[in-house]
């Protein structure tokens, strides 16, 4: 048991992953358990168990689906990786009351200045490789080919309709705040990130790249430390 037990830990997985996938299988939720932590998991629209829509305007808001699962008392800590950790953010800069500590894994400045989704979305659509030179849209497309995974649903979450965030809506994200990524991770660097939470680190992983990151105890580690606080 830590002094945190009986905090509730959200966890909100990466783009076409699920929380059985992100979470459950590579033993996050057991090691929060055995912990005392009561593990709150999310499947976004489109993902795992959920609702799976082939319109974009169905995911404007994927926040929400974060938000509707929260304890109706007190704040809780969460943990998201990717779109995930994009969501959570979002999130606690809507509704930062709602949190005392968040982990965000696999992102970086590029919450402020979002790729094109386009050519990931069409290569999901169609199952062909994304056009060369974008490591990102390649990793799309590659997460998506997964078993399970609705193409349609995935491509349209792609295109929701989006708004890049700015410094100042990161202002309000006033509580602790542990970002972890791989240092081959195609998201990085993080530094404009950093700077614009009001109390953030980051923690680096050597020798990682976006898709070990979920699966790397350093990170389960500094995840755990940070939330045990």
């Amino acid at each position: 048991m830590t002094d945190a037990a009986g905090i509730p830990v959200v966890l909100v997985h990466g783009f076409a992953s699920s929380f059985e996938r992100n979470w459950r299988e590579p033993g996050w939720v057991d090691l929060l358990r055995d912990e005392g932590r009561e593990v709150i998991g999310v499947d976004l629209p489109g993902h795992g168990q959920a609702a799976k829509p082939a319109e974009p305007a169905a995911y404007a808001a994927l926040e929400d689906s974060v938000l509707a699962v929260m304890p109706g008392t007190g704040p809780a800590d969460a943990v998201g990786f990717s779109l995930g950790a994009q969501v959570l953010l979002r999130a606690a800069a809507a509704r930062p009351g709602r949190f005392r500590r968040v982990v965000l894994g696999g992102i970086g400045d590029g919450v402020f200045a979002p790729a094109d989704p386009e050519p990931a979305a069409r290569a999901i659509e169609t199952g062909q490789a994304a056009p060369p030179g974008q490591p990102t849209a390649a990793a799309l497309a590659h997460f998506a080919t997964a078993p399970g995974n609705d193409r349609a649903a995935l491509a349209a979450c792609l295109r929701r309709p989006h708004v890049a965030l700015t410094e100042a809506d990161l202002a309000a994200v006033a509580m602790p705040v542990l970002v972890v990524l791989g240092e081959r991770d195609f998201a990085g660097p993080a530094d404009r990130l950093i700077a614009a939470l009001p109390d953030a680190r980051l923690v680096t992983l050597p020798r990682t790249d976006h898709f070990a990151t979920p699966k790397d105890f350093r990170f389960v580690q500094a995840a755990l430390d940070f939330i045990r606080a």
